[in-house]
């Protein structure tokens, strides 16, 4: 299971992945660049244009290991997950559990509730180290609308009241960004979300690790043998990984917008680090884009205490415990989900 923190992300353009019995290498220009054990990966990602061959391809699908395509700005372009496994038994009750109101909101209400909570939890570490009495206020506010959104997830009659609840909450979470940001404010700003294009930095930023992050979360349901489309908490609609957004929710504060915030504080990441493309679209350049890859990967080393299961884990391993925790409430292992909460 520790191989599935092992991700090789490729983003030299022109670069070609070539099997050579059980190794990978990589070549530029028939060069070659790096090689390694196949085995010693989980998966590959693959920005813009890179190639790889047909023996590779199949290796990789024989083996389950995930082949991610982006393009060359980090937008999910298509992935490649090899035949479906999982128990049979696990979708059919997953399926079930969908066509259940009741059980549905449940099971999102808990999500919900796991989301608000970290959210929470990030607005509340920015206060205690805000510089100025402005932020400590505006943040605190915030902090008590996450506190009273959490209370009202636990009387929501139906789907529409919760993600009504969630919205009014994640839109003071996003009005509260620029106040958690400490080194150039005024270049990483967050006036609005923006996604497709991203139209400055932070959302440029976001967007690159939320991708990253919405990948782990597929790859754990299919790991797991969980449908990744049939969610409980956004709507189910052709193409879209409901169920791998759902467990996302709870995961984008402590794992995706702490790295971010992280990274701008400490000045890893500066304006410079962006380009701008036509039609006023804003994204990472390559060298903002290997910072981001490279803290990334060791934010998935890094080990945190689990409540649920009472040990820790590598944060890389975060989506694949909740899938699997969500599987066994499925089965009726469980009485209930239970969303991961990141302590301090």
């Amino acid at each position: 299971m520790k191989t599935i923190l092992n991700t090789l992300y490729v983003q030299t353009q022109g670069a070609y992945l070539r099997l050579d019995h059980e190794t990978l290498k990589l070549e530029v220009e028939k060069e070659l660049k790096f090689q390694i054990p196949l085995h010693h990966l989980g998966s590959i990602v693959a920005f813009g244009n890179v190639l790889l061959s047909p023996f590779l391809i199949h290796k990789c699908a024989e083996d389950g290991r995930n082949l991610i395509w982006l393009t060359q700005y980090g937008r999910y372009k298509a992935r490649m997950a090899g035949s479906t496994t999982g128990n049979v038994l696990l979708r059919r009750v997953q399926h079930q559990a969908i066509d259940s109101p009741e059980q549905t909101l449940a099971i999102a209400r808990y999500m919900v509730a796991g989301k608000l909570q970290n959210a929470r939890s990030v607005v509340m570490r920015a206060a205690r180290e805000a510089k100025s009495s402005k932020d400590q206020e505006f943040l605190a506010k915030t902090v008590q609308i996450h506190a009273e959104s959490i209370q009202n997830t636990e009387t929501a009659s139906d789907l529409d009241k919760l993600r009504g609840i969630e919205g009014y909450a994640a839109k003071a979470y996003f009005g509260s960004f620029t106040p958690m940001i400490r080194q150039n404010r005024e270049a990483f700003a967050l006036t609005e979300r923006s996604k497709h294009p991203p139209r400055d930095p932070i959302n440029a930023l976001l967007s690159f690790v939320y991708t990253l992050l919405t990948n782990e979360c597929v790859s754990a349901c299919e790991s797991i043998g969980l449908d990744p489309q049939m969610g409980f908490l956004h709507a189910l609609r052709p193409g879209k990984p409901s169920l791998a957004l759902d467990l996302m929710e709870e995961l984008r504060s402590p794992l995706a917008d702490r790295l971010v915030l992280t990274l701008i504080n400490r000045g890893q990441v500066k304006p410079e680090d962006f380009t701008k493309r036509p039609g006023g679209a804003i994204y990472l350049s390559e060298d903002g884009r290997k910072i981001i890859l490279t803290e990334y990967q060791k934010r998935k080393q890094e080990e945190v205490t689990h409540s649920i299961i009472g040990s820790k884990v590598p944060v890389g391993l975060i989506p694949h415990v909740q899938a699997r925790l969500l599987a066994r409430h499925l089965r009726g292992d469980v009485l209930s989900y239970q969303p991961f909460i990141l302590r301090g």
